[in-house]
């Protein structure tokens, strides 16, 4: 059994992959009759083997179904203001490696940007699948295009990353539904902003004495679910 995953569009009895999967089996070594897994990105995963490989052109027959450890016991969802240059990457890249199952980009009144171009968002994507893959996760967490704050909603419990808030994560969270975490741009949120979520049920946490950067904060909470076990159904 090798350690290779790859991304399929969707778990058949056989399944074809194009050129760029392809060159990547030529690249691993790999042969007509090795193993691998595949995942569809949406939690299903299973072992597979390859039935044909040329240069442009893979055939892959499905084995058995593998279950993942990989997920938390609902889905957890990473709600971001718009950040400028790479940070935004960086922060998808974690946020995938810690378990989300999506991340909404927010539109907050102190946002470096106010949108964010459709190729971007694409790109945004793509570092979430590689993440996926190397995190071994089988679900591939989507990247939604931003909404502004007023017009974001969640399902189950919400916690705002909010400096001097008393309130702490771990010991509100509860898993029997749908959990977000929110953070805002360099500067926070306003009063406003943070009074109006709060007023829509959602919970202020701390994250301790010293104040975060934007692309620490969300990392800082969703390493927080991590280690208390988030990752364990």
């Amino acid at each position: 059994m090798t350690d290779t995953r790859i991304r399929v569009a969707a778990l058949t009895p056989q399944m074809d992959l194009g050129p760029r999967e392809a060159r990547h089996l030529h690249v691993l070594r790999l042969k007509v009759g090795d193993s691998l897994r595949v995942f569809d990105g949406g939690g299903g995963e299973a072992e597979a083997e390859i039935a044909e490989l040329d240069a442009g052109h893979a055939v892959l027959t499905l084995g058995e179904a593998v279950r993942s450890a990989a997920e938390t016991p609902f889905p957890l969802t990473l709600a971001v203001a718009l950040l400028k240059g790479d940070k935004l990457s960086d922060v998808v890249r974690a946020a995938t490696e810690l378990g989300v199952a999506q991340v909404q980009l927010l539109v907050t009144a102190r946002a470096d940007a106010r949108e964010i171009g459709v190729q971007k968002l694409m790109r945004l994507q793509r570092v979430a699948e590689e993440a996926s893959k190397q995190s071994r996760r089988a679900v591939t967490p989507a990247v939604l295009a931003p909404v502004r704050l007023t017009d974001f909603r969640w399902e189950g419990q919400l916690f705002v990353a909010q400096p001097g808030s008393a309130g702490r994560m771990m010991t509100l969270l509860d898993w029997s539904a749908p959990v977000a975490v929110l953070t805002g741009p360099e500067g926070g949120l306003t009063d406003e902003e943070a009074t109006a979520l709060i007023g829509r049920g959602a919970h202020a946490v701390t994250l301790g004495p010293r104040i975060l950067r934007a692309e620490t904060a969300p990392v800082a909470l969703l390493g927080a679910i991590a280690a208390a076990g988030g990752g364990e159904a």
